[in-house]
């Protein structure tokens, strides 16, 4: 199992002047530890589950752009892109831009984008169309990212989005991969199966049954699933002093069990170097062998 830092509060010590150098040493540090991806979210204003929305939030790619300068093996991604802020083709030359400019480490995670970002969209004059509409953009965007990071250079005519000349260059350096973020049940696990990479589920009770449909689709679409990777979002947190360390690996072993592959999470108190070391000497080494376990009984069985 690998394990991604999901950095959604930039409200760090030492204000904005200290926003860049603080997030500089942190990604150095989780890429040191043993992280293998590093993820932020794509809002505006910060999201209602972790403050005020007046509280610090960066642009995401951005943001992304910086983390490629500031550190050489993980993988960089937002969990996930609201589809309707950017048109498609302008999104498939930033992830593009990304992948070159990082050395192949980009993805491009997407979905809908739920309700709670209506306030920041209204409030900057961004698009937020009702929900139906964003599952079709959503669709078309897949479609147009498939085809400008394959180098086709076709006219794309949707319903939404009409694109002259899909020209990409430079091309990525590889094709990047493609998550698509969301537990529903009739649309967005449809799209996993048709066009993503990876999907990324809450961490509920009902996530077996989630993966069980989504078995389903890959059948139909014929696509293997055991291909498709299976991530969470899960707050990893060790607790004061590694108190919570035991808890957190036991979750992490469910999910495992699970056939999850990685599990993103934001940690509290992610600055502090002292939370670091204790995930880089616990955590990491735990989830490491939670995975070659898995690989080795999928070999014997």
């Amino acid at each position: 199992m690998e394990l991604g830092l999901a950095i959604a509060d930039f409200t760090w010590p030492g204000g904005n002047a200290r926003i860049g150098d603080t997030l500089h040493r942190l990604a150095s540090s989780a890429e040191e530890a043993g992280f293998s991806r590093i993820t932020v979210m794509d809002h505006l204003w910060q999201a209602p589950v972790v403050g005020a929305p007046e509280r610090e939030m960066l642009e995401a790619y951005t943001t992304l752009g910086f983390l490629a300068a500031a550190t050489q093996r993980v993988q960089l991604l937002t969990l996930v892109t609201a589809t309707t802020y950017r048109d498609p083709g302008l999104l498939a030359k930033m992830i593009t831009t990304l992948d070159v400019l990082s050395g192949g480490r980009a993805w491009l995670g997407i979905g809908i984008g739920a309700g709670f970002n209506v306030g920041e969209a209204s409030g900057l004059g961004l698009p937020f169309p009702a929900t139906a509409e964003r599952f079709e953009r959503l669709e078309e965007t897949l479609r147009i990212c498939h085809q400008m990071f394959r180098g086709d250079q076709s006219p794309f005519r949707g319903k939404h989005y009409s694109l002259g000349r899909t020209l990409n260059s430079p091309a990525p350096i590889r094709r990047p991969p493609i998550l698509v973020a969301g537990s529903g049940e009739r649309k967005t696990l449809r799209l996993v199966a048709q066009y993503a990479d990876a999907c990324n589920l809450f961490a509920g009770p009902d996530i077996e049954r989630k993966l069980n449909i989504l078995r389903r689709y890959c059948v139909e679409a014929g696509r293997d699933y055991d291909a498709i990777e299976k991530t969470v979002l899960l707050p990893l947190d060790p607790g004061p002093g590694g108190r919570g360390i035991n808890r957190l690996l036991a979750t992490l072993q469910y999910f495992a069990d699970l056939g999850v592959d990685t599990v993103y999470g934001p940690v509290p108190g992610v600055h502090s170097p002292e939370v670091m070391e204790l995930l880089r000497a616990h955590v990491i080494p735990a989830t490491n062998e939670m995975g070659q376990r898995r690989d080795r009984s999928a070999k014997l069985g």
